[in-house]
């Protein structure tokens, strides 16, 4: 894909730099004949004042040598006979033959006469005595003046188009391959039995659409395998009735040996049994550690326990709000932990704000975190840090909580607080926008707390802090 969108760009630019680069190089080229030409025609013009006043020799000769602008030479004048000095007169050098110069002065306008090493401009211009013909030698150096370095201009400007497409084709191709290299990859770790293996979803939009359809594949299979596991455990659970039963009849049988080959056997297979039941729950434990390493989309378990609240909060004529969960927000927790999370956190809006209490949940996606916001329009905490620090319960649903001495917590922040810092995040509770509580979890990607990339994280913890500090300013 990356070297067809090369090939691509550079046809298409090469066609468009042949396209406009060799009418321009034409359009130089005639462009510098043109200058040239004017140039011998101005020369031309200054000798027409001279010979309508006079022929005399001496005259035109100072004449032509005032209008030379470059070398001498190039000018010649051609006068007809008159009768006091009965023949031609010719002023300086002639280059073209003398039927060009007749011809010339028949037509009486001017004319180009091909001469060795350049061309001769031939102006008539009307004498006393007839026609005269004043002929500007133009070298084939002066008709190519510049042409070679506009050529080489344009080449280079051309060739700079062609790279810089082809540059631009290839960073476009980098970012368009990029993303289908790593969903390849991922597919041969999952093949592999890469469980935790998952997909940035970045890139163009079908890239994206294939990345999340990639996770929530892989997604299910950890399911299916956990399902099958614990299956299996189950299955083998239930074989150790009937086996119990095998060994008793076995120690029945007496000292025979067929009766020791039985009970052999009946051991051999309850050792089998346990194998089997250990290594289903060695592999279930692994397929849960696979699934917490690769983590889930926040915003799809967001949306979905929203959906769960939102027929109770209907009930109750609550008004709800959901932010930041309309695109994939990947976070290094397991989908059961976040979920048990967020229904504590929901939890405890409906249980401590009074009916109809409007409340909102923002989720903010940065380079090295994501921020779950749970905001109430309640009546707060009274102490947020001893609320974190210790137990506490409120005196019933829109009272408000109070501190107690040795109460217990009834928020259900424990939950919450150990999956933050399970992430190496944390849990802080303030004044929401909307005037009430508002519980900030902040989870962690990388699992770093302190570190050069943690500035981006604070600066914006600082702005969230500013913004529902000036919410809270006028009732404060």
């Amino acid at each position: 894909m990356r070297w067809a969108l090369v090939k691509v760009a550079l046809a298409v630019t090469t066609m468009v730099v042949v396209a406009f680069a060799v009418p321009l190089g034409l359009v130089v080229k005639e462009l510098a004949r043109d200058r040239a030409y004017g140039s011998a025609e101005r020369q031309a013009a200054t000798i027409g004042p001279v010979l309508a006043i006079t022929t005399d020799r001496t005259q035109l000769e100072r004449a032509v040598a005032s209008a030379e602008t470059g070398p001498g030479g190039r000018i010649g004048v051609h006068v007809p006979a008159n009768g006091r000095n009965g023949g031609p007169a010719e002023i300086g050098v002639r280059r073209a033959a003398p039927a060009d110069v007749a011809a010339a002065a028949k037509l009486g306008r001017a004319s180009i006469s091909p001469v060795p090493g350049g061309s001769s401009l031939l102006q008539p211009t009307a004498v006393a005595s007839g026609i005269a013909v004043v002929e500007v030698f133009v070298p084939d150096a002066a008709l190519t003046n510049g042409v070679t370095t506009s050529w080489a201009v344009l080449a280079a400007v051309g060739l700079a188009l062609v790279i810089g497409s082809v540059a631009v084709a290839d960073r476009l191709g980098t970012r368009m391959v990029r993303p289908a290299e790593r969903l390849a990859d991922a597919a041969h770790d999952l093949g592999r039995g890469k469980l935790g293996v998952r997909v940035p979803e970045d890139g163009p939009k079908e890239l994206r659409l294939a990345a999340a359809a990639f996770n929530a594949m892989a997604d299910q299979v950890v399911q299916l395998l956990a399902n099958e596991r614990e299956l299996a455990a189950d299955l083998s659970h239930r074989l150790r009735t009937p086996l119990t039963v095998l060994r008793l009849n076995a120690a029945s049988l007496g000292d025979t040996p067929d009766a020791d080959q039985t009970r052999a056997a009946v051991a051999q297979l309850e050792r089998e049994v346990d194998q089997i039941i250990r290594t289903a729950r060695e592999q279930q434990a692994h397929t849960r550690q696979a699934a917490a390493a690769a983590g889930c989309d926040a915003a799809e378990v967001i949306r979905e326990r929203m959906a769960f609240w939102s027929a109770l909060a209907e009930d109750e004529g609550r008004t709800v709000r959901v932010a930041g969960a309309d695109r994939p927000v990947r976070l290094p927790v397991a989908r059961p932990d976040l979920a048990a999370a967020l229904d504590a956190m929901l939890g405890n809006v409906f249980r401590h704000t009074p009916e109809g209490t409007a409340f909102a949940v923002d989720v903010h996606n940065a380079e090295e975190a994501v921020i779950v916001l749970v905001s109430d329009a309640g009546p707060g905490i009274a102490d947020p840090d001893a609320a974190l620090r210790r137990g506490w319960s409120g005196g019933g649903r829109g009272q408000g909580p109070a501190v107690t001495e040795g109460g217990s917590t009834g928020l259900g922040l424990d939950i919450v607080r150990r999956l933050a810092e399970s992430t190496g995040g944390d849990v802080r509770l303030g004044r929401s926008v909307l005037g009430g509580t508002e519980v900030r979890v902040w989870l962690a990607l990388d699992g770093r707390r302190e570190g050069p990339g943690e500035r981006r994280g604070h600066r914006l913890r600082r702005t969230l802090g500013r913004r529902g500090r000036r919410a809270t300013r006028p009732g404060s």
